[in-house]
């Protein structure tokens, strides 16, 4: 799933820079299971099929294969018109040698925000700490490998220490301009993480209380049941819209 989230300059206790919450940009979802809060981009669309066409190169696989998904990769970057917006109003999403089977995918990644073709090769061909990794946006299976491999870098946090203190410049591939998108795009899952536990806490607690408000009041499971409200089950719905990858 792709999620959105907002600016804000953070300090910690050592008055060091923390994590900043970024604006406009996404990050993908691997355990989503409600639609996106903001429209998955064509551009986020492009990420998802170049990276399995990584994967499955990694594999060698089927040439034609790989060809087709970089194919609708390159037909999706190219694409003047949204493609939430031709899905959206129900028309046939039309890409030079686009099959049948791959727009169902695509569709699917537009309206859940999720692949789930995508999640299972992740899950069955990368290590987690790779797949941890590849949901900070602009680093695909590759750069994973190579970060976890190459540079000792397991985990998002890690990524963005090394990446805030410009480790990473020191090697090859790695400039001033990459090492910034990786730190911002690092900040952005951490921030949006940190969000949903605290969602998830405050969640479980108006639940502790609800049920103890019950309890003293002796009203039984049904009547209970009956009697909860919408803003008791909010923070539910909530909770699971801001979950993000790990």
């Amino acid at each position: 799933m792709f999620q959105m989230t907002q600016t804000i300059q953070l300090l910690n206790e050592q008055g060091e820079a923390a994590p900043p919450r970024l604006s406009n940009v996404a990050v993908y979802d691997y355990s989503a299971t409600l639609p996106p809060a903001q429209p998955v981009t064509n551009q986020q669309v492009a990420e998802v099929l170049f990276n399995i066409a990584t994967v499955l190169t990694m594999q060698q696989d089927n040439p034609y294969r790989i060809a087709a998904y970089e194919n609708a990769a390159r037909g999706m970057m190219a694409l003047r018109t949204p493609v939430a917006e031709i899905i959206a109003a129900g028309v046939k999403l039309e890409l030079p040698g686009l099959g049948e089977r791959l727009r169902r995918k695509i569709t699917e990644l537009v309206t859940t925000g999720r692949m789930t073709f995508y999640d299972d090769l992740c899950e069955e061909s990368l290590p987690e700490d790779v797949r941890d990794l590849m949901s900070v946006a602009h680093v695909g299976p590759r750069t994973a490998l190579r970060l976890t491999g190459h540079l000792g870098i397991h985990s998002v946090a890690e990524l963005w220490e090394a990446a805030h203190n410009r480790r990473l410049r020191e090697h090859h591939g790695f400039g001033p301009r990459s090492e910034q998108r990786l730190a911002e795009g690092a900040a952005i899952v951490l921030q949006a993480r940190q969000m949903r536990d605290e969602i998830s806490e405050d969640h479980e607690g108006a639940g502790e209380t609800q049920e103890a408000e019950d309890g003293a009041s002796g009203a039984s499971p049904i009547a209970q049941s009956a009697n909860m409200t919408d803003s008791t089950s909010a923070p539910a719905h909530v909770a699971a819209t801001t979950s993000l990858v790990a």
